[in-house]
């Protein structure tokens, strides 16, 4: 009869607990008195709800150490408390992205951070796909250098789409006649001319990914491609700059008018 009810698994089931229970209606207690206390009202509610969780935190603290000294956190329980913590470390950063994200999301260009941020990524990428398609042809693997190629160039032409619709949907214009100020001035010019360099490093690559196609460029000889991976690589990098400096750093204050 003992061993009917003998335990036979490495797992803990807790004993029944008021705690859950208890802890909810402390929570609702104490975030209905904060908010009538931040609309003028009395604090005794919200501190009633505030000494409700802390008791709880404590005796239900105090029954896990209890668990612990009896033995019933076996190294398979251990390991899913450890994942336990680390969800709830994983929870409380994405609650705190969540506010920098807002406040990238209210202080970058237009209002909008999420246009930038992507063309970013964009572009990142696509110095990684240009850089797999140059070690491939170093390792003589023509179908890795041509999807290289390829997807180095779709990236490329989704940016200068993403940028097409940015500057039609822009809060300011490029000159002061109508509605713009210093600030679309150099928005336009600087981000514009990127543009430019992003459209040549575009053709760049097309042209080096017809000459793949034809059989072009060996591992030991190659300048043609090589040459365009370096400039791609240094589109790359001025748009880092110009994200830091001119959507992050320069848009902060900037009044933008609607059209």
């Amino acid at each position: 009869m003992a061993d009917t009810h003998a335990k036979h698994h490495d797992y803990h089931l807790v004993d029944p607990s008021p705690w859950p229970a208890i802890g909810a209606a402390a929570a609702f207690i104490l975030a209905v008195g904060a908010i009538t206390w931040m609309h003028g009202s009395n604090p005794a509610v919200a501190l009633i709800g505030l000494a409700g969780v802390l008791y709880t935190m404590f005796m239900w603290w105090r029954d896990v150490v209890k668990e612990s000294h009896k033995g019933d956190h076996t190294d398979v329980v251990s390991l899913h408390l450890r994942y336990g913590m680390l969800l709830f470390i994983a929870s409380e950063v994405m609650f705190f992205v969540a506010w920098f994200w807002a406040f990238f999301d209210a202080s970058l260009f237009s209002g909008d951070a999420m246009q930038a941020a992507i063309n970013t990524l964009i572009l990142l990428t696509s110095g990684t796909t240009v850089t797999w398609a140059h070690h491939a042809l170093l390792t003589n693997d023509r179908k890795g250098l041509k999807w290289g190629l390829a997807l180095t160039i779709g990236l490329g032409l989704l940016f200068t789409s993403i940028q097409a619709y940015e500057y039609s949907h822009a809060a300011f214009a490029f000159n002061r006649d109508n509605g713009g100020n210093i600030y679309g001035s150099t928005f336009f010019m600087a981000t514009g001319f990127h543009g430019f360099h992003v459209i040549i490093g575009t053709i760049f690559l097309t042209v080096c990914l017809f000459r793949a196609l034809k059989g072009h460029f060996r591992p030991e000889k190659h300048f043609g491609f090589e040459a365009a991976a370096w400039y791609w690589h240094f589109v790359d990098v001025v748009w880092l700059f110009l994200f830091a400096c001119i959507y992050v750093w320069g848009s902060a204050g900037v009044q933008f008018v609607e059209h």
